[in-house]
């Protein structure tokens, strides 16, 4: 965990991983595998990053496909130790898979497989779940106290930039809806233009005889007007933003 030492902060770090990975995915599989990098020690520990949204688990990155299927066991199970952090935003501690007292049967399966102790951190929490960072160790005795206070203060520094990501990425959600039912919008107005100079009829009715056509050949209303447009101009509706 020499990294945590280094001269650029956490923060830092993370706020490059923004500006260089665009979009939520891509951040969150840049963050995890720096923070694989960060814990990880083949010999000794692998790590992951769960991602809980929509009701819906999943591992984001992992620095081995044996951490992703320990991962995949517990989302199995529906409950353990990373679904538990995200959703509750506490740290919990496995010193040793053969004797803890909660999700036996899940300790029980990733003991076979070779994990013998465990570590998840909270990142974020979220009504329906959040993130956490998975270490699995394969001995006992990794997961000091010195250990656990290192990987809390490195989630407790990354949760800010995280949340940032997050609401960046919401934003552009939002952004992206509107400029498709601003494009949408602009398809049928010009369609409804092209009815009511047909028809010799109002704006109105234009767009009740649209929105019938639409009914009847049971396709959108978008898609309608989108085609009469093209059938008329030989192009296709553009819509310009400033």
């Amino acid at each position: 965990m020499t990294a945590l030492t280094r001269g650029t902060s956490v923060a830092a770090q993370l706020q490059q991983l923004i500006l260089d990975n665009p979009g939520m995915e891509l951040f969150l599989q840049a963050f995890a595998g720096q923070a694989a990098e960060l814990f990880s020690d083949p010999d000794q520990l692998l790590c992951s990053i769960t991602l809980k949204r929509d009701k819906k688990a999943q591992t984001v990155a992992s620095s081995s496909p044996q951490a992703n299927e320990l991962d995949e066991l517990q989302y199995g199970y529906g409950d353990g130790p990373c679904l538990y952090a995200a959703e509750s935003g506490e740290t919990t501690v496995v010193p040793d898979t053969r004797t803890g007292s909660r999700w036996i049967e899940y300790f029980e399966a990733i003991h076979a497989r070779g994990c013998q102790s465990m570590l998840a951190v909270p990142l974020l929490i979220g009504d329906d779940g959040g993130a956490a960072l998975n270490l699995y160790g394969k001995s006992t005795g990794i997961f000091t106290d010195g250990f656990v206070t290192a990987a809390q203060e490195y989630a407790m520094e990354a949760a800010v930039t995280l949340q940032v990501a997050v609401q960046i990425a919401n934003h552009m959600d939002v952004s992206d809806d509107l400029r498709k039912a601003m494009e949408s919008r602009t398809a049928i107005d010009v369609a409804v233009g092209i009815v009511a100079g047909q028809n010799r009829c109002s704006q109105e009715e234009a767009f009740g005889i649209l929105r019938r056509a639409s009914s009847h050949q049971n396709i959108k209303l978008r898609t309608l007007a989108e085609r009469l447009v093209e059938s008329v101009t030989a192009a296709k509706v553009a819509t310009h933003f400033a």
